[in-house]
């Protein structure tokens, strides 16, 4: 059960909670993300980070959830196209240290994701656990897109799972993107996640700092919400590498993607880092040419 809620804090959407002034609980369209970007102007460019976002988490007694605002250095037309449809979020999802497998398939002719998370460690797809979203567009047009994934059971009885991501573009030729993970779940994985996080977890921290310490160092959040921040800030460089690759030709987007991940990862060691770079490239690139040849 401790193998479990390691896998699922590391890899799953985030939740259902209240957030703190300054980011949306819900994707709310192109007048509520712009009025988001005015509000976290000042915060996406002076921070912690050494990249113009804003992260935000939150808990309740049943779910967890988490936010990222960020400016992407690509034009909205390359984020729309990219990001804006089913086509592109397995690459980019096989980023991500948990995620083993993903395959785009139908449900009655609507796209739908299957996706198999796991260890940080090379596993035999038996040995992981399955999620499946249905995939949907909510808006898309030249100034606003809106995408959500969904599924409504996952491992052990977490349930209620949901990605959503929306954009638009900004004035100087760039884009300002939100991203917004959330799940609910049970008695069963409440009692593994407090079991984690009394344990194997206990030392692990987020990005929010809460204070500081005697020798002046920050002090950064633990628990449920820095596992939602962790979560979070993979996704994002998840993102940012897939966009990244693009001005790269064809047969060199892959590894330029996964280089490009790992070192981004690497700039917050004390969240982030977990494996070194050759067992990560090793895994990810045996992971890569599975999920292109097998089929379920």
């Amino acid at each position: 059960m401790l193998v479990f809620c390691a896998v699922l804090l590391s890899w799953s959407p985030l939740a259902r909670a209240e957030t703190s002034a300054g980011a949306a609980q819900n994707p709310d369209g192109p007048a509520g993300l712009s009025q988001q970007y005015e509000t976290l102007k000042d915060q996406l460019l002076h921070n912690q980070y050494g990249k113009p976002l804003y992260l935000n988490s939150a808990e309740s007694s049943d779910s967890v959830k988490g936010d990222i605002y960020a400016i992407l250095d690509a034009p909205f037309s390359q984020v729309h196209a990219a990001l804006g449809s089913s086509a592109n979020w397995c690459d980019i999802l096989i980023l991500h240290l948990n995620t083993k497998y993903c395959r785009i398939t139908n449900d009655q002719n609507k796209p739908m994701l299957r996706v198999h998370i796991g260890k940080k460690l090379e596993q035999d797809l038996d040995d992981t656990y399955r999620v499946d979203f249905n995939y949907r567009t909510l808006a898309s047009n030249d100034t606003y897109f809106s995408t959500a994934m969904q599924a409504d059971k996952g491992p052990l009885d977490t349930s209620n799972y949901r990605i959503r991501i929306e954009a638009i573009p900004l004035p100087d030729g760039r884009s300002f993107l939100h991203l917004m993970y959330s799940y609910s779940y049970g008695m069963a994985s409440k009692i593994a996640l407090r079991a984690y996080l009394a344990t194997i977890g206990r030392d692990k921290v987020g990005f929010t700092v809460t204070g500081k310490r005697a020798n002046g160092e920050p002090e950064y959040v633990r628990g449920v919400r820095a596992t939602v921040e962790r979560n979070t800030m993979r996704y994002y460089l998840a993102i940012s590498a897939y966009l990244d690759s693009l001005a790269t030709p064809p047969d060199q987007r892959l590894e330029k993607r996964l280089v490009s991940w790992f070192n981004d990862t690497e700039l917050y060691k004390p969240q982030l880092h977990e494996v070194d770079r050759s067992e990560y490239m090793s895994m990810k690139r045996n992971e890569i040419a599975r999920q292109q040849t097998k089929l379920e």
